[in-house]
């Protein structure tokens, strides 16, 4: 679910610790596994794959979940490779089930508009006509746009990042090739992707807006690097979408300088560029055997290059579409559409996820006994963890860096697969078509559910009802004030039809034993963390085509977005009714009558039970 509320602390955003050492204060709790092999809840660590079948079981979603929540998916976020493995993963099972592909150019995926971005090998830089060489010499930092050309432009020596008494002017930096040493202590390996930024501690923003002019700004900290590390600069593993850039609007009354309006967006459009370089290479900048004794201000020679600059569509970031048609020759045009968002939000900093289970769970207690406030920094510091009887079951530290998402939201995703496997197994499919829809990005803020919404592969207006399925793993009493082995929230199902709502409840009371229906969260309450629900998960992008909607899902547990979110901490049983009602209510709508739309939010029941 979208990451508004409940975010993780700034004090548990920390690197791991020595693993003799752990992030959290001793007292007693309650022991995390009663055995070796399976947890409080009887599940265990780790499952390997199986063959599923048509049935809707708590086995099958365990085969299906442990698989999708493993490390391997990389915490599936949008825009990186774990997306792309999720995504292969469940085209590849709608494939074997028999589903239609309905995603692009006859295939099962819908490709989000997303980038790699990186300079390519061929790239140039010569001074006074002698060039230095890409990787051994010089690398160029890609950033979101082509960079400025460098042609027959002036060296001048900047100074020291983050140093201001050793830095040249604004302008006496306009329009040169500036090089600058990294600022004292700085070791230079940068980022994920060899990247160094200017800002931090040590007054590095001070100096990229000083230089803001200047045509290029080349930092002498390669040396740090090695040959792999300096490939890896322009090997990008995050992929982003274009977006125009943005610049702050001027105040009513201000003064307009269109001139200097004009030169904000040339530089957004097309900024300096940002180069790293050896020590030797940037002394052939200055025609100069050394940088030793070189004063700020000091002139070098005349810089010619040629960055090529590429933007390479990528797979890291895919809706899945896949269809089951119709059975009526007239109805199998109209499409009832169920949905899950199938990414998560990838890494974090690495902790042992037993301690930090252990501690979620005590956050928890508190705040179902304290009418789900978010407790102060004070109460915070009460929490202790009795690491001895965790560690009597892990003697080592399970140190875990991945949010592997396996309830937010593996939970709703496996669901609409098993939802697929058993309705392909009917000798007679329902009326209407059903479209299967696995939202990319719904933690990067609903994109994958927007694009579809704007590019949908089947016509907008045939869609008559859209369920989302979103975290519905849990529920249990421990996660959340009213939960239980029944326990699921209903949300939106009466806010643009009356028709979809009563459907919703016409095939609960059906099931062997009727889920607990809980409607509070459609209007506000006072958790904090669970208000507007009804914005913050795919289906709100249908509602605002006028598509009906129905969104299950049970709570915001302690577990939310934190690296203990695990395949083993799931309710399996609780799990399974949820799922098989879903396909029911799927195969209800896609026989019954069409929903129609109020026209206006209609009364309905607030309170867990019908």
């Amino acid at each position: 679910m979208l990451s508004v509320p409940f975010e993780e602390p700034t004090y548990m955003r920390r690197p791991a610790l020595p693993r003799t050492f752990l992030i959290l204060p001793l007292l007693a709790a309650p022991a995390l596994l009663h055995a070796q092999s399976v947890n409080r809840y009887g599940n265990p660590e780790k499952l390997a794959p199986a063959p599923t079948t048509a049935e809707i079981t708590e086995r099958d979603l365990k085969i299906r979940l442990y698989q999708f929540a493993d490390d391997s998916m990389q915490g599936r976020q949008v825009g990186r490779l774990g997306n792309q493995k999720a995504t292969d993963f469940i085209a590849d099972e709608v494939k074997r089930l028999g589903l239609l592909p309905m995603g692009d150019g006859g295939s099962y995926f819908q490709v989000l508009p997303y980038h790699l971005r990186k300079f390519t090998a061929s790239s140039r830089l010569a001074v006074n006509g002698n060039p230095l060489m890409w990787n051994e010499d010089f690398v160029a930092v890609p950033g979101a746009r082509a960079p400025r050309a460098i042609s027959n432009v002036d060296v001048i020596f900047g100074g020291t990042v983050g140093d201001t008494t050793t830095q040249i002017s604004a302008a006496q930096a306009a329009g040169k090739f500036v090089v600058v040493l990294p600022a004292a202590g700085s070791r230079g390996a940068g980022g994920p992707q060899g990247q160094q930024a200017f800002g931090g501690p040590r007054g590095g923003a001070q100096t990229a807006s000083r230089f803001a002019d200047a045509v290029a700004v080349a930092t002498v900290d390669l040396d740090a690097l090695n040959m792999a590390q300096r490939v890896a600069i322009n090997s990008p593993t995050v992929a982003s979408q274009p977006a125009a850039p943005r610049s702050a609007p001027a105040s009513a009354d201000a003064q307009v300088d269109s001139l200097a309006l004009l030169k904000a967006q040339l530089a957004a459009y097309q900024p300096q560029a940002a180069l790293r370089i050896t020590r030797a290479a940037a002394a052939k900048l200055f025609a100069r055997t050394s940088l030793d004794g070189l004063s700020a201000g000091a002139s070098g020679g005349v810089v010619n290059a040629l960055l090529h600059f590429v933007e390479e569509p990528t797979n890291f970031g895919r809706n899945v579409v896949a269809v089951i048609p119709g059975s009526d020759p007239v109805l199998r045009n109209q499409y009832v559409a169920i949905g899950a968002h199938n990414d998560h939000v990838g890494f974090a900093p690495p902790v042992d996820k037993d301690s930090i289970k252990a501690f979620n769970d005590m956050r928890i207690k508190w705040q179902l006994a304290n009418d789900m406030k978010n407790p102060t920094i004070e109460v915070i510091t009460s929490f202790k963890v009795n690491m001895d009887s965790i560690r009597r079951i892990h003697p080592t530290p399970r140190i875990d860096s991945i949010n592997n998402g396996a309830d937010d939201d593996g939970s709703g995703s496996m669901a609409v697969l098993e939802v697929a496997e058993a309705m392909m197994a009917m000798p007679v499919k329902p009326k209407r078509s059903t479209v299967f829809v696995w939202h990319t990005g719904e933690e990067g803020g609903l994109v994958g559910s927007a694009f579809y919404a704007r590019f949908p592969t089947v016509a907008i207006d045939s869609i008559v009802a859209a369920i989302n399925v979103d975290m519905i793993g849990r529920g249990r009493a421990e996660d959340l004030p009213g939960g239980g082995d029944d326990y699921v929230g209903v949300i939106g199902s009466f806010f643009d039809s009356k028709d979809l709502g009563e459907m919703v409840q016409a095939v609960n009371k059906k099931q062997p034993k009727p889920l607990n229906f809980d409607y509070k969260f459609d209007e506000p309450i006072s958790w904090a963390g669970y208000n507007n629900i009804y914005g913050r998960s795919d289906h709100i992008n249908y509602a605002r085509q006028g598509i009906p909607i129905a969104f299950f899902f049970t709570g915001l547990h302690g577990d939310y977005h934190q690296r203990s979110d695990e395949a083993e901490f799931i309710d399996y049983p609780h799990y399974a009714k949820i799922t098989n009602y879903l396909k029911n209510l799927t195969v209800e709508v896609g026989n019954g009558p069409r929903p129609k739309l109020n026209g206006t939010k209609p009364l309905k029941p607030k309170v867990i039970g019908e």
